[in-house]
Formats: structure tokens, sequence, C-alpha cells
């Protein structure tokens, strides 16, 4: 999408502990910048902007709710904790064929994903317009023969995809927590159904805890004892890994051995993260 073709309100944040500049595309008409900025502080207006500072942009739902985070001298590096320790499915699977991420946020992952997995097909399935069109603020790359985004409901996708799946990612989120409608559909069953025999589900859990349990039970009926929680404390966030077959031994060697192979190619913390996954609560 052009970005011409979006108009953004700018004005300084009105919030004293996260000053930096708002950036509102597509602002409400007929307000003023004074009610615009009143109704962003009383949670009225329902729509994502971005705040931005001399070193990030950050995409908000809400002044507490920060989907991504982007360093705009690094824009593809991986800001948030979660973000890191989701890419420790590479553990389980270093080279995937087919990824598919529900939920785009500022694009972190599909990012980091995109330059550094060469090989890998990339769907990324996103409900909301309004997101993808500011896909280009964060350097989310254009469409290719091996990336896409799509703007649709990830159940809905998820039902008429007709390929195998390594690597399902899910990212999504509404204004308060988990997005509702992954738990109240068959979302997780056809996940289990459609993931390659090698393939693996990883979800980032965050928001309002309450949501949590439905989530985690239609999750445990779909995978079984093959599903492992990870606290994410920097983000205080759980991170979810849900495998097709049953959880490997992971005080191997051969995964020691990937875990520095991993470290090298890409820079992030692999060997941090297996002694995590070891550490993490089976769901029984």
């Amino acid at each position: 999408m052009n970005p011409n073709k979006l108009s953004f309100l700018q004005f300084a944040s009105p919030w004293f502990f996260d000053p930096g500049i708002i950036r509102l595309p597509s602002p409400p008409e007929g307000l003023s910048e004074e009610e615009i900025a009143r109704r962003l502080m009383d949670g009225e207006l329902a729509q994502p902007y971005i705040l931005e500072t001399e070193s990030e942009r950050r995409l908000h739902f809400a002044q507490d709710s920060v989907q991504s985070v982007m360093r705009l001298d690094e824009p593809d590096a991986l800001i948030c904790a979660y973000t890191r320790k989701m890419m420790a499915f590479l553990l389980f699977n270093p080279n995937p064929q087919n990824i598919v991420m529900v939920g785009l946020g500022g694009g972190s992952l599909a990012k980091f994903c995109y330059r550094n997995l060469p090989r890998t097909q990339i769907s990324v399935v996103e409900i909301d317009p309004r997101v993808i069109a500011l896909r280009e603020e964060f350097c989310v790359p254009p469409d290719d023969d091996r990336f896409r985004i799509v703007c649709d409901d990830g159940a809905r996708y998820l039902a008429n995809f007709q390929e195998r799946i390594d690597v399902l990612m899910v990212d999504a989120f509404d204004s308060i927590g988990l997005a509702p409608t992954l738990a109240a559909t068959d979302f997780y069953v056809q996940a289990a159904g459609q993931l390659s025999r090698n393939g693996l589900l990883v979800m980032n859990f965050s928001g309002d805890p309450e949501r949590y349990a439905l989530h985690i039970k239609r999750i445990r009926a779909a995978f079984g004892r093959s599903t492992l929680l990870v606290r994410v404390a920097a983000d205080d966030n759980l991170v979810l890994f849900a495998l097709k077959k049953r959880i490997p031994l992971l005080t191997t060697d051969q995964y020691e051995l990937r875990a520095q192979q991993l470290q090298t190619r890409l820079a992030l913390e692999f060997p941090r993260y297996l002694r995590r996954l070891c550490q993490g609560r089976v769901l029984a």
C-alpha cells in the first residue's frame, strides 16, 4: 500500500510517562486535535496508532497495549523478549519450509523470518486492514513469491489452507488480550490437523490472564501432552509450544549442537532458550 494514501494527525503524546509523538492514521473527521487527544487518553478511540520517539516506533491499540516495537536504526531486530523466545521453535525445526503467522502487528516476527529464513514460504494473516495499512511504516517487506500478507480471520484462513504447515505462529490480540475467536472455534483442532509430521504451534500469551484458560483447554484437547509453556520474565508473557509429535528429549548433544549453530547463524540466545525449554511446564 502506498503510504501517501494514509493521512496522519501528529501531536505530542499526552502521557507524561510515555513521551513522544502520536501519529494517528486516518483521524476522525470533524474533531479538534484536543478532542482526539482526550478520546485517546480515555480509551475511546478504537483504532491502531503509532507512538514514535527518537529511537523507536511503537504500534498501540491502547496506551497500555503495545502491539509491536521497532528500533528506527535497526528495523528488523526483535526488540520484545517474547518475540525472541518465540524463535526458539527453530530448535525443534531449524529449516521450516512453510510458516503461517496469525497476527501481523508491526511485523517484527514476519520481518525477522523473511530476512533470516530465505528458503521458507511465509504467509501472514491479519484480520484488521488498518494494521495492514501501516506495514510500510514498520518496514514490512512487500509481497513476493515467498512472502504475503492476507487480510482474513485466522480461523477461517486456516480452515481453507491447502498446504501442510511446518510452523504456525500465533500472536493475535485485541486491546484486552488474546483474540477470543481462536478459542471459540475449532482453530486449534484445525491447527493440529494442518501441521506437518514435524510441525508445531508457537503462541504468545499476554494481556488479560482470565482469557488464558479456555485457550489452554482447547490446545490441550488438540495436542495432548505435547504442549510446553515457557515464561518470558522480561515481558511478563508466556510462550506456548505445541508439537504434532511428542516433545523430544532436549538435553541431548544433538540439541546442544543445534542451539550453538542457531546462535552463530542468527545471533539470538539459543543456548539459553534451550535451557528455558527444558525448564518449561509440560501440560498434563
